[in-house]
């Protein structure tokens, strides 16, 4: 069952403005896809990387991050993988309990780490960024996908120079497979 949320990647962009800033390309009226598969076969893979995070539901952006993480780094060491598995299981049992657990580990974690982005795009999947006394103001629906995205990328970056391309359009075909069958 199709996830794409989107009909056009014009609704996208309206959708998550900043996208703009991100891929530097006009959007098009094509299926989202087809808009990514695009700018895939232009060798636009650091945009195709950004459509495909913001493309994706939240807990489908996750898992795709983690999955890019996973390949991308290889054996991670077990006193470095506490933020990945965190992720992963909000992604399991998406509740506000593990939400919060993968967000307080990450906002205490290592901005450089790549795995720190991925508790983070599980911990603003939802709930309140600011909770002061008579401000409530919610976790931004693009949240999730900025930190995925960043996560993905520096993943990709800490594997090596020769195998980035490699490595990007893999993660480029798996995000089009969550966005085609979902989880």
């Amino acid at each position: 069952m199709s996830r794409v949320r989107f009909a056009t990647a014009r609704a996208l962009y309206e959708t998550f403005p900043e996208v703009y800033d991100k891929i530097r390309l006009p959007p098009t009226d094509q299926f989202p896809i087809e808009f990514l598969n695009g700018l895939t076969s232009k060798g636009k893979l650091d945009e195709a990387v950004a459509f495909c995070a913001y493309l994706l539901p939240r807990r489908e952006a996750v898992w795709w991050a983690c999955g890019c993480s996973r390949a991308s780094l290889g054996e991670i060491p077990q006193d470095r993988n506490a933020c990945l598995l965190a992720a992963e299981a909000w992604v399991y049992n998406p509740d506000d309990e593990h939400r919060k657990a993968a967000l307080d580990l990450g906002a205490k974690s290592d901005s450089n780490d790549p795995l720190t982005w991925l508790a983070l795009a599980a911990g603003w999947s939802g709930g309140l960024l600011v909770t002061l006394p008579n401000l409530l103001v919610p976790t931004p629906a693009y949240m999730t996908a900025r930190a995925a995205r960043i996560a993905v990328l520096l993943s990709v970056a800490k594997a090596g120079k020769q195998q980035r391309a490699g490595r990007l359009e893999a993660c480029i075909a798996d995000g089009v497979k969550l966005a085609e069958t979902g989880l």
